[in-house]
């Protein structure tokens, strides 16, 4: 039987996971309306009509990054379920997997900032000048939270506890990005307009925590799989 690429593997695992997430609208929809309630409960529990530098950051990137955590728990449900895991018995890299795993949280996130930003930008800040340059540092950040979200997902998802798991060793994993994410973005939110000085210093550390990240996942992803 020929073997088939990585690369044709991966394909067909995204698009698979992209039609049943299509059919069910199990991780979007929850992630974006839970994204819309902390916006809410942040514009009214800080009573504050607008935001600009770090806070405007810090409430922007802690809202993404637990609404990422509700669709990171459900990356391998369907594997852990109905037997997905068992692909390292069939003649493709379990890379392949990872990979697909990873896109489709990029996806995902990617829908959600789509949605999310604009209602960010209506409910706190004044001037929307911004947010064009945020994109690159939002999708810096997608990278970094898919690279380590599928890891430990995969690590989580034949445990009981993986609701718990989850979150409690992603987040110290997270630190970094976040911290880089905020502080390229606090500069671009600032006040009286996005400011660049010290932006590319953190996307440099965002790139490099994302590179680390994709490498280890590449290198040890298999022998998950066999665990």
């Amino acid at each position: 039987m020929r073997r088939p690429s990585s690369l044709s593997a991966l394909r067909a695992i995204l698009a698979k996971d992209l039609r049943v997430e299509l059919r069910t609208l199990q991780s979007v929809p929850a992630m974006a309306l839970f994204a819309v309630t902390t916006f809410v409960l942040f514009r009214y529990g800080l009573d504050r009509e607008a935001l600009s530098g770090s806070l405007a950051a810090g409430v922007l990137l802690a809202t993404v990054l637990f609404a990422a955590i509700l669709a990171i728990n459900r990356l391998f449900v369907a594997e852990r379920e109905e037997g997905g895991f068992d692909a390292r018995l069939a003649p493709v890299d379990g890379t392949a997997l990872l990979g697909a795993k990873a896109a489709s949280l990029v996806i995902y996130l990617l829908v959600l900032e789509v949605i999310a930003v604009p209602i960010f930008g209506l409910f706190f800040l004044d001037s929307w000048s911004g947010i064009p340059p945020l994109a690159g540092v939002l999708v810096l950040a997608d990278l970094g939270l898919a690279a380590t979200g599928v890891l430990i997902s995969s690590i989580a998802a034949n445990s009981r506890a993986r609701d718990l798991l989850v979150p409690l060793i992603l987040l110290p994993l997270l630190v970094p990005v976040m911290i880089a994410a905020a502080g390229a973005s606090q500069d671009l939110l600032a006040a009286g307009g996005p400011s660049y000085g010290g932006v590319a210093k953190w996307l440099a550390v965002l790139a490099f925590y994302d590179m680390t990240f994709a490498a280890v996942g590449f290198a040890v992803y298999d022998y998950l799989l066999e665990d």
